[in-house]
């Protein structure tokens, strides 16, 4: 199903992105969905190093999935930084954008001259948009800002499995996509800002700062309860700091997840026995077995419909070919086709709605350099 035309919140708005991989990128895809146009600045080549990041042997007209998804709907000039005429076109460029986000690795912006200080000096209005791996400055600054390893770092692997298991990562690139959403709420407001002052800003965060800010809720409570390190339940564990029978249970034909619960009242459904009459946290594993067990014995649906019924709050566990044809599912209508000339794929669309309708665009990611000329002429290269 293909939407209506992009709304175009931020129509007219011109973002430069001289960024690569996830984080920079993801916050430009953002902003172009809500109307934006995008600009992004790539290597004269082999352009930005996701185009060969792939998540499976699967490639569209010689670029990966990965980057298609996230670069659809930009326009694409090739530049080389360390050239001079490349430099002052891509600055001229900027004199005329409201927004540059970039991720160069800490001191190489500078290097070049378009470091932070430099773009506000030279252009006040405009609002710089940067994302590290750990902060810009500290022994942590030079380190790779990847996501597997930002999760490392960041505390985030010890929340997920059960207590036997090792720390176990989220299974996406989380912390990209979390700063990537982080940048551009601060850049929303950074915008709204210039509106009123005309001043612009300088936006920054970090794949360490999103993580941490993405526990902050757990993180509080370890941080007023004695520095007590999570406990991750024995059994099907979902959450370390809530008790039975918060989890996700194996049925006999998949898998059921079970959120807070009254466990008295749990307990008469499913016919089992509190230990010691006691519903507390201390007994969290005994019950969860206890409900593992019972649950083992029907299939999703049966469960479903009788826990339903007594307004229990459980959902199977769906995987993607479950999900995608449902009937809740195809009424958000969340995916699009894009494509480019030798490329069309499927893919998903922004999750916002505005006045009831979701943002589209049929423009797919472009290739390397593919508006350069047209670019160049616009914004008068020398």
């Amino acid at each position: 199903m293909t939407g209506p035309a992009n709304p175009g919140l931020l129509s007219g708005l011109l973002v430069v992105e001289i960024a690569q991989f996830l984080a920079g990128p993801s916050a430009a895809l953002r902003l172009g969905d809500l109307g934006a146009r995008v600009i992004k600045v790539e290597r004269k080549g082999a352009g930005d190093i996701c185009r060969s990041l792939y998540l499976s042997d699967t490639a569209v007209a010689g670029d990966s999935t990965l980057f298609h998804a996230i670069n659809r709907n930009k326009e694409s000039i090739a530049a080389d930084l360390k050239d001079p005429a490349d430099l002052a076109f891509v600055d001229r460029l900027l004199a005329r954008a409201d927004v540059v986000i970039h991720n160069f690795r800490p001191g190489v912006a500078e290097r070049l001259g378009i470091g932070v200080e430099a773009l506000r000096a030279r252009h006040p209005r405009l609002i710089v948009g940067t994302i590290s791996g750990y902060g810009e400055a500290g022994p942590w600054a030079s380190l790779p800002g990847q996501d597997l390893l930002a999760q490392a770092l960041s505390g985030v692997m010890w929340l997920n499995g059960s207590a036997g298991d090792g720390p176990v990562p989220v299974g996406l690139s989380v912390g990209d996509m979390l700063a990537g959403h982080v940048l551009v709420e601060g850049v929303l407001a950074a915008l709204v800002r210039r509106g009123i002052t005309g001043e612009g800003a300088h936006i920054a965060t970090s794949l360490l700062e999103a993580l941490v800010d993405f526990q902050f809720e757990v993180l509080t409570t370890y941080l007023n309860d004695g520095r007590r390190p999570p406990q991750r339940a024995a059994v099907d564990n979902a959450h370390a700091y809530l008790a039975a029978p918060y989890g996700v249970y194996r049925t006999a034909d998949g898998h059921l997840a079970l959120a807070m619960t009254p466990l008295p009242r749990l307990a008469a459904l499913l016919d089992f026995e509190l230990p010691g009459g006691d519903a507390g946290f201390a007994s969290r594993d005994a019950v969860k077995e206890s409900i593992a067990a019972r649950l083992a014995e029907g299939t999703n649906a049966r469960w479903m419909e009788y826990l339903r019924a007594d307004d229990i709050w459980c959902a199977p566990v769906l995987d993607w070919e479950s999900l995608l044809v449902t009937e809740a599912f195809d009424r958000l209508d969340l995916l699009q086709t894009i494509g480019r000339p030798g490329a069309q794929l499927e893919t998903t669309r922004s999750p916002l709605r505005i006045d009831g309708t979701r943002p589209a665009a049929a423009r797919g990611a472009p290739a390397v350099g593919e508006h350069d000329a047209a670019i160049r002429k616009e914004f008068g290269a020398a």
